[in-house]
């Protein structure tokens, strides 16, 4: 998948026999990207062609989603594209406001974090939508190992597009 599209799911296996499958969200807007009448690409596994896909239906079921397509109508349909990637164009990205802290995950990843004295941590490589917040996944520039970063005001200070910088207050369990 190139970099005109938005990764918005991954499908990880078949729910039922009519055509549902699971979907682990890679999206702060699952209720607007799993909406019933909204058209996903799907990257099969492999090296297939992309395929339009609507959804008929779809809803959170434990840590995934279960979405129903209207192309499928049987597991045999859905079955061969377990572990197939869910995008949307970058034309169809829902707006964020940056000023209020919000960002895309593709902004993000990439980032060197910083801390507030300016020392570098190392490179966002990850984020993990979790419950109560994101949690930012920087690899040590020092030692490689990964280092999660909730991403709440009290630690990240700043966040700089252009300067490709993020700026962290340290606190101690961070490492």
């Amino acid at each position: 998948m190139n970099s005109e599209y938005l990764l918005v799911g991954r499908i990880v296996g078949t729910h039922g026999i009519r055509g549902e499958v699971r979907v682990q969200s890679n999206t702060d807007f699952p209720e607007v990207r799993f909406a019933p009448g909204n058209r996903l690409i799907l990257f099969p596994p492999g090296k297939q062609d992309p395929i339009w896909l609507m959804v008929e239906k779809s809803r959170p079921h434990k840590s995934v989603y279960l979405l129903k397509f209207q192309e499928w109508s049987s597991i045999d349909q859905a079955e061969p594209f377990k572990k197939g990637l869910l995008a949307v164009t970058r034309e169809n990205r829902v707006p964020v406001d940056e000023e209020e802290g919000e960002y895309y995950f593709h902004q993000i990843i990439g980032l060197t974090a910083v801390t507030t004295d300016g020392k570098e941590i190392g490179e966002v490589k990850e984020i993990l939508p979790l419950p109560a917040n994101d949690v930012w996944v920087v690899r040590s520039a020092e030692t490689g190992k990964e280092i999660l970063i909730p991403y709440i005001s009290e630690i990240v200070k700043d966040v700089d597009l252009g300067q490709k910088r993020i700026t962290i207050e340290w606190m101690e369990g961070l490492a």
